[in-house]
């Protein structure tokens, strides 16, 4: 079982789940990895499920929800702010630093989908992160915007737009203003891993979960357009990259785009037969992955 756990961020109280391994001896200094979700998940989800995975491999892991997600503090709810999310992961080392159980200077992360853009973002600018590893990484929020709208100008100044009067409204004293994370089938040019993310989100055998929603802000779009960790990724060196996606995965491209934006060391490797959603929790790729990532941080940490 997680040690249900707290640290602050922003101001802000953000709720984590702790994993020692199960050899784990009172006085040890362990390897620790922080697990970071996907856009709009929380630590029940896949970062939960790789925290444990590395619990197992012997590291100390924290999965946590970003504020304004799951447990976690933050009105309005829901916020797919990618530099307050960027912040949460490096207080969520600070976090991991001050543990008896962690050796300080001994400190990863990693991130799934959206959380493969936060995570290597985090490690760019925040030394103490000793290696970043990414699962079906999506870290150029600013590019899938520009793809979803054929990068037309009008479509993007209407968005904004209607981020600018669901502020208004707020600001007027209205409810916040949340739009699906998860587009209908009727959205034809949806990002293309949003349109497996049902499969995943809404079985209760996989992703779904009572504290989720298919929500996000609707001015949390003004700062995703503004971000891709593509600006930021070669800082990540000299310390290690590892970039894992699956060889039928709709977020190839991105992490072939990632790594060649990167610098030494870093590696790309990939799962055969894996789709994007794959990789969040169906065993036959999980396991592949984490012995990866395991084999990753053990050199690296």
């Amino acid at each position: 079982m997680p040690i249900d756990v707290h640290f602050r961020s922003g101001g802000i109280t953000v709720a984590g789940h702790l994993y020692l391994p199960e050899d784990y001896k009172e006085g040890q200094k362990r390897a620790a990895v922080v697990t970071v979700a996907p856009g709009g998940g929380i630590k029940e989800q896949t970062s939960g499920r790789y925290a444990r995975e590395l619990r197992d491999r012997g590291f100390v892991a924290l999965a946590f929800d970003h504020r304004s997600y799951g447990e976690s503090e933050g009105f309005p709810r829901y916020d797919e702010d990618p530099f307050a999310k960027i912040e949460d992961i490096k207080n969520a080392v600070s976090y991991l630093r001050n543990r008896p159980e962690v050796d300080p200077d001994r400190i990863g992360a990693m991130g799934i989908c959206g959380g493969g853009g936060y995570a290597p973002a985090a490690a760019a600018t925040d030394r103490r992160i000793k290696a970043v590893a990414t699962v079906s990484g999506v870290g150029d929020q600013r590019g899938v915007f520009h793809e979803q709208t054929g990068s037309d100008h009008g479509v993007l100044v209407a968005m904004l737009e209607a981020c600018g009067a669901a502020r208004q409204a707020f600001s007027r004293g209205d409810e916040p203003t949340y739009w699906p994370l998860i587009p209908g089938s009727e959205v034809e040019n949806a990002f293309a891993p949003l349109k497996e993310a049902p499969d995943y989100y809404y079985d209760s055998t996989r992703g779904a979960h009572p504290r989720w929603e298919n929500k996000t802000l609707a001015w949390s779009l003004e700062k995703q357009l503004t971000f891709s960790a593509l600006d930021v990724v070669s800082l990540i060196a000299p310390h290690p990259l590892l970039l894992i996606v699956g060889t039928e995965s709709t977020s190839r491209s991105h992490n072939e785009t990632t790594y060649a934006a990167a610098a030494d060391p870093k590696e790309l490797f990939l799962i055969d037969g894996a789709s994007h959603l794959d990789l969040y929790d169906l065993d036959q790729y999980v396991k592949q992955a984490a012995d990866k990532l395991a084999d990753f941080f053990s050199q690296s940490l």
